[in-house]
């Protein structure tokens, strides 16, 4: 079978269900994948890092597939299963639905989940922080933090950023510590071999771990002999390592105390040492560090701290431009902005829902802060976090209560702000939108009732 034939016969079928063709990425990565090819390969012939390929292109174009053909597609048995979808597609007597590939950005997306695309028309720059960031981890030895609650979109941001030093020929790694083994992050030993071995892959360099690891002087040298005299000697480079979800690091304090002080340590060589001006640090959590580090040893002092925010007015407009919606005034992403609070997931979500028709505005606002909106997912995810934590649901219940914003005890208050429920300011804060005020203020009263 041509892929050409292959090709637009998918793209036929992804636009009858109302859903968005592939784009070159996506072409070029089943193509890939058609020809038997490992993802690293892949990546490496059409200019993307291994880790984006498979942890954000792939998943994201499986899934896709696996609806289209109504089972799981998996890279082992996509070529056979889509052999038979295109057979038993032009088999059918019905006449074919003309296809015409629209302009990337008029292109609606399938509901939005998870991180969005580097190419993808529906991301919405968020300066001056990816500037800035990007700027940082182009000067020598840099360390970059990138702090915001759950959802608020710093994976997209990390992935735009890579992708730019990509163009400028620095290598790249991308690992989220989400997708890491937790008996993995209970052992300092295993943890280190787990980082080698994983960012040798990603550079598409064998691991050597057993002509540098030794006991005798400990994991944290044998990691640091590792990066130093072999992958940073090897690359001539710059190597920009991206730790995602730090957070769930937080959770393995004894594995944590000692990895993040070695994080600070690689840092501070690149002042002594020219070879460390060519790694480069960024890590990306939700929370705060509950780690107990003596200050020279902490990795979260150090370096540039970035601070994720909610959307702007002016970002919110934009993204609706791009969902084509007829939005003449500024009234109704007011309206949108008043009930989420700006908060990037929550948005794409209504805006989604509202470019397909399937809601109007008015509909939208009436029925998201109940247990059968749009938001539904979402807000039962976060109630049954607090159902499991009763302190922290009687901290955000005095919170629901209050006009102003108000005393809350930190660690509980960290704990909210990372869940994105609350907007903290200094030592007071104040539920982030009504949306959740709404909903978890009903949820509550009702528990109190029953």
């Amino acid at each position: 079978m041509k892929l050409d034939h292959l090709f637009e016969i998918l793209n036929r079928e992804l636009v009858s269900g109302n859903n968005r063709p592939l784009n070159s990425t996506e072409t070029l990565l089943l193509q890939g994948i058609w020809q038997y090819q490992t993802y690293s390969q892949i990546a490496d012939e059409i200019g993307y890092s291994p880790g984006y390929l498979t942890n954000v292109v792939a998943p994201e174009l499986l899934h896709r597939l696996s609806q289209l053909a109504g089972q799981r597609l998996t890279k082992k048995n996509c070529r056979i299963i889509l052999e038979s979808l295109v057979a038993q597609s032009t088999s059918e007597t019905r006449p074919p639905k003309s296809y015409t590939p629209p302009v990337a950005p008029s292109a609606l997306p399938s509901f939005p989940s998870g991180p969005i695309a580097v190419n993808s028309p529906f991301y919405i720059a968020r300066p001056p922080i990816e500037t800035q960031v990007f700027e940082e981890l182009q000067k020598p030895g840099a360390l970059v933090r990138v702090k915001a609650p759950k959802e608020m979109g710093k994976t997209s941001l990390l992935l735009q950023v890579l992708h730019q030093l990509d163009q400028r020929e620095y290598r790249t790694v991308y690992l989220s510590l989400e997708q890491i083994d937790r008996a993995i992050c209970d052992d300092l030993n295993r943890f280190l071999r787990w980082l080698c071995v994983s960012v040798s892959h990603q550079l598409q360099l064998e691991p050597k771990l057993d002509e540098y690891w030794d006991d005798d002087i400990g994991s944290k040298v044998s990691c640091t002999l590792y990066f130093r005299n072999y992958l940073l000697s090897q690359l001539k480079v710059p190597l920009v390592l991206a730790l995602d979800e730090v957070n769930q690091l937080f959770e393995h304090p004894l594995v944590a105390q000692d990895v993040l002080p070695l994080l600070r340590s690689w840092y501070e060589e690149a002042k002594r040492l020219p070879i460390w001006q060519n790694f480069r640090l960024i890590m990306v959590h939700s929370t705060e560090v509950y780690v107990p580090l003596q200050l020279n040893q902490s990795p979260f002092n150090v370096g540039f701290a970035a601070q994720l925010t909610s959307f702007t007015l002016e970002q919110v407009q934009q993204l609706a431009q791009r969902y084509h919606l007829d939005w003449e005034s500024n009234n109704a992403a007011h309206q949108l902005m008043n009930l989420v609070g700006g908060h990037p997931a929550l948005i794409h979500v209504a805006l989604y829902y509202l470019s397909r028709g399937e809601l109007t505005l008015d509909r939208l606002l009436e029925v998201a802060p109940t247990s059968t909106g749009i938001y539904q997912h979402h807000l039962q995810r976060h109630w049954v976090t607090l159902q499991e934590q009763p302190a922290l649901a009687h901290a955000f219940g005095r919170l629901l209560g209050a006009t102003e914003p108000i005393h809350t005890e930190s660690t509980l208050a960290h704990k909210l702000t990372s869940m994105g429920l609350i907007h903290q300011s200094g030592n007071e804060a104040i539920v982030s939108c009504q949306l959740y005020q709404q909903y978890f203020r009903e949820m509550l009263d009702r528990c109190t009732t029953e």
